[in-house]
């Protein structure tokens, strides 16, 4: 026997390419079933453990779904906005703690995400190095961000413009790196958080620049009275808050009618939760309160009904692959007939040339296995790419 499994590793050794190409296909083949449950298992259980972990999200009336993976996954921008006063007005009700959410910009492809301290509190976040943002302008990023941008503490970070050539548009803002935090293997592992009124900055409802008191060249300043001092297009907007200019930022406006994306909302009880609802579904609030757990089940459905699909493709592909490899079996014992020829002329049975056969096809088994298992081991390092790309 040991032989015959000699004789059979040296025929594949020899046949090296032809054997490499069964190996990757009957590996992709027995791969791709269990690669995929594994992928969609894995990102059902990251979704709804984030999900669980939040009991409700408040946002403006419209598709539950975007509102839920706007505020959970900062993912898919948030149209149609609640306020600074709808924060405050649930905060008054005595039910519970609102966090507010403001995800709409990015900065190199990664979300920007505004909100308060209390939103670590809540996810349970932590710094690795660094500190906490302090002070307008400042951001503290995710592991995922700093590994991507090879960036840390004290560097900096441009948010994107929204369009390039809108020239009068919003200055993109230069944030402050003042921390990176440790990994949660979460979506936040790939934001930018700032402070909410960082967010605004970003908006253009926030902005800092000289000082028109001391300023009089008719160039910038177009008109002066007691009162107020109107300047034109040429006054210099700072792009970069520090603690030189700091002082010269300021919002315009009531701060009670800014935009949010939406909130986190934490209810006291379960007592508290059912009444603050009641108040949304009965029309008190005119924006919607929904349970993330309930729109990203919902969500999954979807998901399930394609894997269903997929599985009965595999099955099919499966059933050709086995096919086409009995065939290459036939077609290659009736090309090697001069060869199985020799062996029964030297003396070899016919069990014996059976057994090489055998053989040959257990380490093509064998390895497609190792291979698909190799496969199947790194497909948990794409789970985050998988549910980015395929499923929000």
């Amino acid at each position: 026997m040991r032989q015959s499994f000699y004789l059979a590793y040296r025929y594949i050794s020899y046949h090296s390419i032809r054997s490499l190409v069964l190996i990757v296909s009957i590996g992709l083949i027995v791969y791709l079933p269990v690669g995929l449950k594994k992928l969609i298992s894995e990102s059902e259980a990251q979704m709804l453990r984030r999900a669980r972990s939040t009991p409700l999200v408040v946002g403006a009336k419209g598709s539950p779904t975007d509102l839920v993976i706007n505020a959970l996954y900062f993912q898919q921008e948030q149209k149609d906005h609640i306020t600074m006063e709808v924060v405050e007005t649930v905060n008054d009700t005595g039910f519970g703690d609102a966090i507010p959410i403001s995800s709409m910009f990015s900065a190199r492809n990664f979300p920007i995400v505004g909100t308060d301290p209390g939103y670590f509190q809540f996810r349970k976040l932590s710094i690795e190095s660094g500190r906490w943002m302090s002070f307008v302008g400042e951001c503290v990023i995710g592991s995922a961000v700093a590994a991507n941008l090879n960036i840390g503490e004290g560097d900096s970070l441009v948010s994107s413009p929204e369009n390039f050539f809108d020239l009068a548009g919003v200055y993109p803002l230069k944030m402050l790196v003042v921390g990176v935090l440790n990994q949660s293997d979460s979506p936040d592992d790939r934001a930018v958080f700032v402070d909410i009124k960082t967010n605004w900055v970003i908006m253009g409802l926030g902005h800092g620049h000289e000082d028109l008191a001391e300023n009089y060249d008719p160039a910038i300043v177009l008109e002066r009275d007691s009162n107020i001092v109107k300047a034109g297009a040429k006054l210099y907007m700072y792009n970069a808050i520090n603690g030189d200019n700091l002082d010269r930022f300021h919002f315009h406006g009531d701060i009670k009618s800014y935009p949010l994306s939406s909130m986190i909302f934490i209810p006291k009880d379960h007592k508290s939760e059912t009444i603050f609802r009641g108040r949304f579904e009965s029309g008190v609030f005119p924006q919607q309160a929904v349970v993330p757990e309930e729109v990203v089940n919902h969500l999954l459905q979807g998901i399930f009904r394609i894997k269903q699909v997929f599985n009965t493709v595999f099955v099919l592909v499966g059933l050709a692959t086995a096919l086409i490899l009995a065939l290459i079996v036939a077609l290659s014992v009736r090309l090697r007939k001069n060869e199985i020829y020799t062996m029964f002329t030297i003396g070899s049975s016919q069990l014996k040339v059976f057994e090489i056969i055998a053989f040959e096809l257990i380490i093509l088994a064998a390895s497609s296995v190792v291979f698909a298992s190799l496969l199947y081991s790194i497909t948990g390092l794409f789970v985050d790419d998988f549910i980015h790309n395929f499923i929000i």
